[in-house]
């Protein structure tokens, strides 16, 4: 036998078998999120205008997202399951939070992850792109709450960011 089949036979096999051992993680099936980061992004006059939110999640059965065509109950329009990335902004206002309504809803549709995946458990980062400076407000510090649901309904957590200062 050919000394390099002679060894790639039973490192194969050693390989396939040590595969087949691991263990899936487990996590519950209501997701789990966590911070990450957010990052500023000023606009051409150095006043920060936009800032990317980073959360991580992990969900027991790999349910999450929303394709474009699910608007039928219960993801239609008139629901509030019609998104599944929800966001509240507060303003600190003479030393407390208050919550902010916005004339555009910063609450967004995570995309359908891949179908091969759902019933398996599932991680990863998530990225949303939010408008943060409030054109009608002269408060300079806000900070956003933050919640996802899955395709079953199941809420996550509530998490919210830091303090973030924001140059006018």
């Amino acid at each position: 036998m050919n000394p390099v089949k002679k060894f790639l036979l039973p490192a194969l096999c050693i390989g396939l078998f040590g595969s087949g051992c691991t263990k899936e993680p487990v996590y519950p099936i209501e997701p789990l999120i966590t911070y990450v980061s957010f990052t500023k992004v000023q606009n051409n006059s150095g006043k920060d205008e936009k800032g990317v939110l980073k959360i991580n999640f992990t969900d027991g059965d790999g349910d999450i997202g929303l394709n474009d065509y699910d608007i039928d109950p219960p993801y239609d329009t008139a629901s509030m399951y019609y998104y599944n990335f929800f966001i509240t902004y507060f303003e600190k206002q003479h030393g407390e939070y208050v919550a902010v309504d916005l004339p555009l809803s910063n609450n967004s549709r995570i995309p359908l992850v891949p179908p091969a995946t759902e019933g398996l458990p599932l991680t990863g980062d998530i990225d949303v792109e939010l408008y943060i400076n409030n054109p009608f407000s002269t408060f300079d510090t806000i900070r956003f709450d933050v919640f996802i649901v899955d395709r079953a309904l199941h809420h996550s957590n509530s998490i919210s960011t830091p303090d973030i200062l924001i140059n006018k």
